[in-house]
This record gives C-alpha cells, sequence and structure tokens, in this order.
C-alpha cells in the first residue's frame, strides 16, 4: 500500500481569504469586554471608597452623645432668664444718665443763680406741663432768670424748658428773685420723657 498525502500543496502565491466581518465582530467584542471590565472596576472602585466614607461617617456620628433632654426646671429657668433679659432690655432703653444730665445743668447754670432744690423722674409727664426736671433757685435779678431759662434750653438732655413761677422777695437787705423751672428729660433716642 502506497501512502497518499492529501494535504493541499503549499503555495506560496496563494492568498487566504480571511473573513472581515468576523475579525471585525471578535475585535468588537473584545474591545467591548475590556471597556466594560475597566468601567467596573472603575465603578467597583468608587463605590469602595464611598462605602469606606460612609461607615467612618457612622463611626464618627456613633462618637457624638445624644442631645441631652431638657427638663421641665431647666425649661423654666431658661424662660425666667428670657423674661428678666427682655425685662432688664427695656428698662436700659429708657434709662437717663443722671450724671450726665446734671453736669450739663450745672455747666450752663450762670454765676449770680444759687438752688435751693432739684429734682428729677425719668417717668414721662402725664400732664401737658412738664416734669421730668423741676428747679427752684434764687438770682438776684430777672435778667437772671431769663439766663437760666435760655442757657437750660442749651442742654442737649432737656426739652419743654418752662418758666412756672417767679417772685421778688428781700433776704436781708438784698433783693432777689425767686423762681421755679421744670423741663422734661429726652430718653434715649431722643423722645421727651
Amino acid at each position: 500500500m502506497q501512502a497518499v498525502n492529501l494535504l493541499p500543496r503549499d503555495d506560496p502565491n496563494r492568498r487566504t481569504k480571511t473573513n472581515v466581518p468576523v475579525v471585525v465582530g471578535v475585535a468588537g467584542a473584545v474591545l467591548t469586554t475590556v471597556l466594560v471590565g475597566m468601567m467596573y472596576m472603575s465603578a467597583s472602585g468608587t463605590v469602595h471608597d464611598r462605602q469606606q466614607e460612609l461607615d467612618s461617617a457612622r463611626a464618627e456620628l456613633a462618637v457624638v452623645p445624644p442631645p441631652v433632654q431638657q427638663s421641665s426646671a431647666q425649661a423654666a429657668l431658661a424662660a425666667e432668664q428670657k423674661a428678666r433679659v427682655g425685662a432688664l432690655s427695656t428698662v436700659m432703653s429708657t434709662r437717663v444718665a443722671w450724671d450726665r444730665v446734671l453736669r450739663e445743668v450745672t455747666l450752663v447754670l450762670p454765676q449770680d443763680v444759687w438752688l435751693v432744690s432739684l429734682s428729677g423722674s425719668s417717668t414721662p409727664a402725664t400732664t401737658g406741663v412738664p416734669s421730668g426736671l423741676v428747679i427752684d433757685g434764687y438770682t438776684y435779678s430777672v435778667d437772671g432768670v431769663a439766663r437760666v431759662l435760655s442757657r437750660l434750653q442749651l442742654v442737649p438732655d432737656l426739652s419743654d424748658v418752662q418758666l412756672t413761677s417767679s417772685a421778688s422777695s428781700q433776704v436781708g437787705t438784698q433783693t432777689v428773685v425767686e423762681f421755679k423751672v421744670v423741663a422734661n428729660i429726652r430718653q434715649p433716642g431722643g423722645a421727651p420723657s
């Protein structure tokens, strides 16, 4: 028996036909698989990082103590403190700086005037007559009384300065004029009391 070679001969001139659609399909499938794998790995890494952030945030939250529930005594104390702060704010907003008012009055009084009494009130007058500051005093003439009135009107903390009475009298050998002046005290913010 004789051997028979059934294989085709190698022909260098012979070209093999390649099936282009199959090659393109296989390359596309390989490329798609690689892209999907890369996207999966990237997303998996992002999810892992976010999970670690979430776990660390939960651990920090677990360390924070829960808020303390306010007892009824603490709530009552807080309400009382708020009421006191409100009352203090109200009082301080209507406070009259008496030291400043008295200093300004003493700076404008003429040399020939002396006071018998000076009284003040920071409560607003209920009648039309000023009553915040009442000054009783003496001077040597009616001109002195006029100077007192004009100078008291220069005091920024006083308003509605009025002469309520004046009378001449004899003290020893000297004639003097007794006077009474009333004025309102301006509240903080410019409103007269």
